[in-house]
């Protein structure tokens, strides 16, 4: 039986698949570049565009107005009260295609190359988006109607930090009711090994300000007199980690849950250094050296520092010692950390160590996000760990991530589900930069895998 229905999705999905590839290059050839304002028409349109889509597919749709982009909202509630409601998540902003002349095609005319889609939004999110709304059209071709009831919140400014859509969680709370809420907005680490995501760690970020003196000084009147705060912000930033590449704050773990037994012996930590080194060109050797690599990503927090600033760096030569030196510092979290606790043992910290001469601010941003994890027991795990082992004919995977999500909190406590994250992105699929692609043959396995386990929850309830 279980067979018989896949075959069945899937000469749906075949019959219909060279329309669904011309409505995905639609969907791609919108300039949705969420970050610069330039683009907000573009936006607009790819919002209209994509509402109209799922409108036509028999869902209710309302467009949420935010005080940036806005929000899709669809809703097939007709299964009854007696069938579970799965809240869905996408977005359909993007990256800016900065560098263009790295491009090998232009970012928003998508060509098929060797059986990869390249275009920006290939993969992140369009990409993953499509399926999604693929799987949905298979159901209803299939059925008439669907196993369970679902919802889909698709945002417009991921990219941007999800302003938009978290100002408006506290008034939708009851459009977003769920019992379910799935991510869709991840991936696996191989094209032949399928893979749900538990959890991801928590973010928040903050500035760094070092001053010493009123104004620039010239480094041979005043080297060996003034404070340099480029070489203050240096010692400090460096007092973070101990030689081992623990975070040498004072009460930073203390709230670190450690995952049981159980649950670690559940996850896929297998780590293949060599392979990391030939994709990205860099040796595994951050963070702490008592934990392998996938253990520093997934079950420890990190502190980073994502960028230096401070006197001259033009062409050229200016001898000067500047009078401010600044930096941009992150934080990722696992459970039980809080992103403002921690952001204030940080900022105390470099605060406190600084040297005599200078003085150091620290802003932290407001917001963040904390981190999530979902047990391998749930339900809904099941049902997408049972469709993803069927459509790649091999077990699922269980794994964590190291990067962040904000809005995944916010939205799982205003639709008060249970959450799932998932994907079928690759490493190598490029996102945020140039030559972005998506395998056609992965446009068919999500949407199998969406509609699949869709199913299965439908026969679980």
């Amino acid at each position: 039986m279980t067979q018989t229905s896949l075959d069945n999705l899937k000469k749906i999905y075949l019959k219909n698949q060279k329309e669904a590839i011309q409505d995905f290059f639609t969907f791609l050839k919108y300039e949705s570049i969420s970050t610069e304002p330039s683009y907000k028409p573009q936006v607009l349109a790819c919002a209209k565009w994509l509402s109209g889509y799922i409108k036509q597919m028999g869902f209710q749709t309302e467009t949420w107005e935010t005080k940036g982009h806005p929000v899709i909202f669809g809703s097939w509630s007709k299964a009854g009260p007696d069938k579970p409601t799965l809240l869905i998540y996408n977005h359909y902003d993007v990256q800016p295609v900065d560098p263009l002349d790295e491009w090998k095609s232009p970012p928003f005319e998508p060509t098929i190359r060797n059986g990869e889609i390249f275009a920006r939004g290939a993969q992140d999110n369009k990409g993953q988006c499509f399926y999604v709304l693929q799987a949905l059209k298979i159901l209803f071709e299939k059925e008439g109607r669907l196993p369970i009831n679902v919802k889909l919140v698709i945002e417009g400014e991921e990219e941007a930090g999800s302003a938009g859509l978290a100002s408006i969680l506290p008034s939708k709370k009851m459009e977003l009711k769920a019992d379910y809420l799935a991510i869709v907005d991840l991936g696996i680490r191989t094209p032949t090994k399928p893979a749900l995501t538990l959890g991801i760690r928590g973010i928040v970020t903050m500035d760094v300000e070092v001053q010493g003196s009123k104004t620039d000084l010239h480094s041979g009147s005043h080297g060996g007199i003034a404070y340099n705060p480029i070489h203050a912000l240096v010692e400090i930033l460096s007092k973070l980690r101990d030689a081992s590449g623990k975070i040498a704050i004072p009460g930073f773990y203390d709230d670190v849950a450690e995952l049981s037994k159980a649950e670690r012996k559940e996850l896929s930590l297998d780590f293949d250094p060599k392979q990391y080194e030939e994709m990205f060109g860099g040796k595994p050797t951050g963070g702490e050296k008592s934990f392998n690599p996938l253990e520093r990503n997934w079950l420890r927090p990190s502190v980073e520092v994502n960028g230096i600033s401070g006197g001259y760096a033009g062409a050229g030569f200016k001898t000067v010692i500047p009078a401010k030196a600044h930096a941009k510092v992150s934080l990722r979290l696992v459970p039980n950390q809080d992103p403002q606790k921690s952001a204030r043992l940080v900022a105390n910290f470099l605060e406190k160590n600084a040297p005599d001469g200078v003085s150091v601010k620290v802003t932290v941003h407001p917001g963040g996000g904390k981190p999530v994890h979902a047990k391998a027991s749930s339900k809904v795990v099941k049902a997408f760990a049972e469709a993803f082992k069927e459509v790649y004919k091999t077990p699922c995977e269980f794994i964590l991530e190291g990067a962040s999500i904000p809005i995944v909190t916010e939205l799982a406590l205003a639709s008060q589900s249970e959450v799932i994250l998932l994907g079928i992105g690759l490493p190598d699929d490029l996102i945020h930069a140039p030559n972005e692609h998506f395998g056609v043959d992965r446009l068919e396995k999500g949407s199998l895998v969406i509609s699949r386990s869709i199913e299965l929850l439908g026969d679980y309830a």
